[in-house]
């Protein structure tokens, strides 16, 4: 049975989810047993998106609500939380500076327990590579709503392998098509948020040709 917090945000309910998550902490309940409720609702949310009864609005308010929680809770003096699942590198490419959809994926991994290092927009293929060394990242997610991002998507992966990182790259974006994952060099393709989170679930348990 849900929690009253993981319903709360499951159903979107801001002002429900802000307030629990204060009372949660003032009556001693762990920062980390709250994050795992809120993540419990994303991994709801998800669910609800795929049976088509939630639409993109309804992840981009999802990912906000659960960011504003994880701030806080993250926040919280001497709170211990559980190892991450695995460590992902995201960013949208060089030349390409929209950023919706790559921060909806950013919230959805989080939520199901990843640490995800976003690089933010416009990032040059180095930066990327300097992101997955420095964290150990398994996982580079490359996002572009441009068709001029193939070039910089495919120079990326090129990057990462001359740099010999033993990265799995996943790739995504509006205009972004299998044909395009073939021609960047890219494992995979993400067609959605959802659907992200399923690819590095696969490789994060060690179905590498998932």
């Amino acid at each position: 049975m849900p929690s009253e917090l993981t319903t709360a945000m499951a159903d979107l309910d801001e002002a429900k989810v802000q307030s629990l998550v204060q009372a949660g902490l003032a009556q001693g309940v762990s920062p980390a047993q709250l994050l795992e409720e809120c993540r419990e609702g994303m991994t709801l949310i998800g669910q609800r998106f795929e049976s088509g009864e939630y639409f993109l609005s309804d992840l981009i308010m999802a990912s906000e609500i659960f960011k504003a929680a994880a701030a806080r809770l993250t926040a919280q003096p001497g709170a211990a939380f559980s190892k991450p699942k695995g460590v992902i590198v995201m960013g949208t490419v060089k030349g390409d500076i929209h950023d919706i959809g790559k921060d909806i994926v950013v919230s959805m991994l989080r939520g199901a327990g990843y640490q995800v290092e976003d690089l933010g927009v416009d990032v040059p293929p180095e930066r990327f590579v300097e992101a997955a060394r420095a964290s150990g990242a398994g996982i580079v997610g490359l996002s572009g709503l441009l068709t001029i991002s193939f070039e910089p998507m495919k120079e990326t992966v090129a990057a990462l392998k001359a740099a010999g990182l033993p990265v799995k790259v996943m790739i995504g974006g509006g205009p972004v098509t299998e044909r395009v994952r073939e021609y960047v060099g890219a494992d995979r393709l993400g067609h959605d948020a959802q659907e992200a989170v399923r690819i590095c679930e696969s490789w994060a348990g060690g179905k590498q040709n998932g």
